[in-house]
């Protein structure tokens, strides 16, 4: 039996991208195990293909990294050790290295290792992948487990997924078809101000389109202060990612930042209104194989910068983006979802 051990060591919405590389490797072999950090857990439990999920706090990955403690590597070596792996893939961003995660695999005997890596990996890496970095995050990470030998089953195209069936949710949200709205961000550098998702809440109310307002734990104020703009089901902080993953599911359009439920959004099939800060680059990071609409101006002085907080007076990237042409990109990505309400054209026009 082949064992194999896909890494992922960030965020929820990283490893949602990761996820047709690891459906590549699960049609290649018997078994995938993933480990992923404690922000990316539970979007691994999500993935079709994945048998378990490990989990670790990674002190070169995680945004808020934890110090390096040699008796916690070690134990983790020591599980690695004991998982039998046959192989291992280290699946990175462009601006991560592969290279500590790698040695911890070679130390727990792990006998072939690959990534992508632009550093001189020595023996610790089998396959050392170099690529052009503008390719979508989820062509990146396919492209590694293809030339590592591993291919998607025929008629699989490639898209974000999550395994079924998701819960049902239907008691919680509008019976006609619905807006999500999701004003938090994992950075603030990638918020729209609030205040727009309120006004836009209140433009959708108006025209009689259901709206549910989505966030995690934290996120509450956020919620309450768009869902206050309008008639609104307010579910901050209170759905499980499943859950979650099932709102996104029934909704006609999702508007939300640059995060990870944009990457739940696409996995589900759901348009995407982006509200896209150019800090990190929208080829890479843009919802994927899904309509969606862009907002945000992508040669902000921000460009490329990976900024977590805005340094720049007013926000520039995102601050120019009104409530107004939100609510016509929505209408302009739903196409026939929000038929049953009077197009949102009609009452802008006025």
């Amino acid at each position: 039996m082949s064992r194999v051990l896909a890494v992922r060591l960030d965020n929820a919405g990283d490893v949602l991208v990761t996820g047709p590389a690891i459906r590549a490797m699960a049609h290649g072999s018997d078994a995938v195990d993933v480990l992923a950090g404690p922000r990316g857990r539970g979007a691994a439990e999500l993935l079709p293909g994945v048998d378990r999920v490990l989990c670790w706090r990674c002190p070169w990955i995680d945004a808020e990294p934890p110090s390096v403690d040699s008796a916690e590597v070690g134990r983790l070596v020591e599980r690695l050790a004991s998982g039998g792996y046959s192989g291992a893939l280290v699946f990175t961003s462009f601006h991560q290295s592969p290279l500590p995660t790698a040695l911890l695999l070679r130390l727990a005997g792990v006998p072939w290792v690959g990534a992508i890596s632009v550093d001189y990996p020595g023996s610790l890496l089998d396959l050392r992948h170099r690529l052009p970095d503008d390719l979508p995050e989820p062509e990146r990470a396919l492209s590694l487990a293809r030339t590592a030998g591993f291919s998607l089953p025929s008629g699989d195209a490639g898209g974000l997924q999550v395994r079924g069936p998701l819960p049902d949710v239907s008691a919680r949200v509008p019976a006609a078809p619905y807006v999500v709205l999701h004003p938090g961000t994992s950075v603030p550098a990638r918020a729209w101000p609030v205040e727009r998702f309120a006004e836009t809440a209140g433009l959708l109310g108006n025209r009689n389109v259901p709206v549910v307002v989505t966030g995690g734990p934290g996120e509450e104020s956020l919620t309450a202060a768009v869902s206050a703009a309008a008639p609104a089901v307010d579910l901050g902080d209170r759905t499980t990612l499943p859950e979650l993953a099932a709102v996104l599911a029934g909704a006609a359009v999702v508007v939300v930042g640059n995060t990870g439920p944009a990457h739940l959004a696409a996995a589900v099939g759901t348009p995407v209104v982006s509200l896209f800060a150019p800090t990190v680059p929208a080829v890479r990071w843009a919802p994927y194989q899904v309509p969606r609409v862009l907002l945000g101006d992508q040669q902000a002085v921000c460009r490329d910068s990976r900024v977590t907080r805005c340094p720049y007076p007013g926000h520039p990237c995102l601050s120019g983006v009104s409530a107004e042409e939100v609510v016509a990109a929505i209408e302009h990505v739903a196409g026939d979802r929000l038929a049953a309400s009077r197009p949102i054209s009609q009452e802008m026009s006025r």
